[in-house]
């Protein structure tokens, strides 16, 4: 491991930041040891908390100049340790970059820094009849920062599509401190699409410190649909029978058994039927007329693939409350078992019910309960593995679990992601679905933003450190910077 000037840095960062914004000890970097994923913990050695692009750019060029690695973090809700400091680098928190810098509600857009909370936008502006899509269940605690890095979903990407279906332009601090402009205020722009490169990428290629978000109306009517039913199976089949007839809800999601009674029992109420296999939630907005026909139709469609009961809301108070227990999954999870570790593949609606089925079969296998929870309308699975991390090598055991589920969307045609990122949790998968070719060009977009590997290292692809042998083909992290392997040079 290479050793950096850790006091040379401190004493520079200290010439242009206030004493609140530089954080060097221990019990207080403690905090910033893990993001979601809590499996993985790592103590950065320095946190810096900027409030402006300029002190962004200020803390980058002097990274740049000390020659020592940075990481960026926003809330610390990611959920595959992509904000986890691995290595001796200086960890950049932008939770404190939390201003609404400009509304053009004319045009339907907002710009915001990075650290904005996502539910923080929508609130903005709903007074005025606008709304920000993208939800992931985090929304009331994540940044728009950590959304884009990720290019998060959440339950009604379905209908309107993930965070880079939402974000116009971006300003963005490069490793050695540049700010640059990607994209802007329009949907159409004449240059390279830079900023979709950039969205998704996972704080690899720089830090992004402004953001224009695009804004939509609300839709005039909006209607939840709750079906329980008897089996995983006739769940799934509802699904695929809604989407195949032509039915476009704003959001389709499902919860199994177990997910069902850990939310009943959170809250106390008993909104979710207890003996359901599962549950499916279909929500349909946009105009009243259109929605009715919608929601009768897919009323039909859940009965005739084997729906017990169906519970129709109309009113916000009533659509909330079905809601309620999807988004506080999680929460409902952490209540029964303090650890546990998701995972995020992805399948074709049409492989669902075999894919939860082998989900089932591995928990018994490995001897570790699972609860099931996801985006029933593209397929994004999201299996909780719950384990008592005093158990003596049950850490092994688990992972191993999460990656036997992954191979089981492989294998259908699936991805082992589909809105938590690569991060350090999957990139020792990456190339179960890439060719060396593919990734070395990837790295070579990488090379391009930033050259000498700096910005967030070691994450996404599989490194020899983290994966063994296998990895050692691709692009390494030299003295120099990022070598390129021979078959990629000619590019």
């Amino acid at each position: 491991m290479v050793s950096h000037d850790w006091t040379a840095l401190d004493r520079d960062l200290r010439r242009f930041l206030p004493k609140k914004s530089v954080v060097s000890k221990r019990q207080e970097l403690l905090v910033y040891d893990c993001d979601g994923l809590t499996i993985d913990r790592h103590c950065p050695p320095l946190a810096v908390l900027p409030e402006t692009t300029e002190e962004v750019s200020q803390i980058l060029a002097c990274c740049h100049r000390h020659g020592i690695p940075f990481v960026a973090r926003g809330s610390g809700t990611g959920l595959s340790g992509g904000a986890l400091v691995e290595q001796e680098a200086l960890l950049v928190v932008t939770s404190r970059m939390r201003r609404i810098l400009s509304m053009d509600l004319d045009n339907h857009t907002i710009t915001v820094q990075p650290g904005v909370i996502n539910s923080w936008v929508t609130r903005a502006v709903a007074g005025e009849g606008f709304y920000y899509a993208p939800d992931p269940s985090s929304q009331v605690v994540c940044s728009i920062g950590g959304n884009v890095a990720e290019n998060s979903g959440g339950v009604h990407c379905l209908k309107y599509g993930v965070t880079s279906n939402h974000v116009l332009g971006l300003e963005v601090v490069l490793a050695d401190g540049t700010v640059t402009l990607l994209g802007g205020g329009l949907s159409e722009h004449a240059e390279l699409d830079l900023r979709g490169a950039f969205i998704g990428s996972e704080g690899t290629l720089g830090i992004a410190t402004a953001i224009t978000l695009r804004l939509l109306r609300a839709p005039q009517h909006v209607t939840v649909l709750l079906a329980d039913f008897p089996t995983m199976e006739s769940a799934g089949e509802a699904v695929c029978q809604v989407t195949a007839a032509g039915v476009l809800p704003a959001g389709m999601e499902i919860m199994d058994n177990f997910m069902i009674n850990a939310v009943n029992d959170l809250f106390g109420f008993d909104e979710y039927p207890r003996d359901a296999a599962a549950v499916l939630l279909i929500e349909l907005d946009g105009q009243s007329a259109e929605v009715t026909v919608a929601a009768d139709q897919a009323s039909g469609l859940c009965s005739k693939a084997g729906a017990r009961t169906i519970r129709r809301a109309e009113e916000a108070a009533d659509r909330a409350l079905l809601w309620k227990g999807r988004k506080s999954a999680f929460a409902a999870v952490g209540q029964i078992s303090p650890t546990y570790y998701v995972q995020d593949g992805v399948v074709p609606r049409s492989t669902l019910p075999r894919v939860l089925t082998a989900i089932e079969r591995l928990s018994r296998e490995y001897e570790l309960p699972v609860a099931n929870v996801f985006h029933a309308g593209d397929g994004n699975l999201h299996p909780l593995i719950l384990y008592n991390a005093d158990t003596p090598d049950v850490e092994s055991r688990v992972r191993d679990l999460g990656s036997a589920i992954l191979r089981e969307c492989l294998d259908v045609g699936g991805s082992i992601t589909g809105e938590h990122g690569v991060g350090a949790d999957k990139r020792c998968y990456l190339d179960w679905m890439f060719a060396a070719d593919d990734l070395s060009t990837m790295k070579l977009l990488r090379r391009a933003f930033d050259p000498d590997g700096r910005a967030n290292p070691d994450k996404i692809f599989p490194t020899p450190k983290s994966c063994g042998e296998s990895a050692r083909r691709q692009v390494i992290l030299t003295s120099e910077g990022l070598e390129m392997p021979s078959e990629a040079k000619a590019f």
